[in-house]
């Protein structure tokens, strides 16, 4: 015994199949089966109200709004030409900027290691007191 209340037929005219789980496309509203239910699959003619992309600078990573009509390879180019906050000075910036004042020593380190009884900016391997002769206002009563 057929249930004639139950599901309803693909809209796609090729395929008219009787779907009891039919989904509905969020851009122009018809129902299809699980084999039309992509944009592309059923050729959606609303498909540009929700297949949105929005391109990103390849210098700066900045999403670039791109308005109905206008083409996204010469908004971006635009985008380069004229706002583009890259600095390419910025990328060759060193990391490892604090020189330990050690005499001899030429570690850098990437953070400040500052002795809390000098104030000395020191690497990881000269950070206690011991370890730099600290000339500060308390002298260490161990090397812990």
């Amino acid at each position: 015994m057929e249930l004639p209340g139950l599901g309803e037929h693909c809209s796609e005219r090729t395929c008219k199949q009787l779907d009891f789980l039919p989904l509905k496309c969020d851009a122009c509203g018809e129902v299809f089966c699980k084999d039309h239910i992509r944009y592309d699959d059923h050729k959606c003619s609303s498909a540009y109200k929700k297949n949105v992309q929005v391109p990103v600078c390849p210098l700066c990573n900045a999403p670039i709004p791109v308005q109905k009509g206008e083409i996204p390879d010469i908004v971006v180019g635009a985008h380069m030409d004229k706002d583009c906050k890259y600095n390419p000075a910025q990328q060759k910036q060193r990391i490892f900027t604090n020189k330990c004042l050690k005499p001899g020593c030429k570690r850098k380190e990437m953070m400040k290691v500052v002795c809390e009884q000098c104030g000395g900016n020191f690497c990881i391997k000269h950070r206690h007191p011991l370890d730099h002769d600290c000339k500060g206002s308390s002298h260490p009563t161990s090397k812990a």
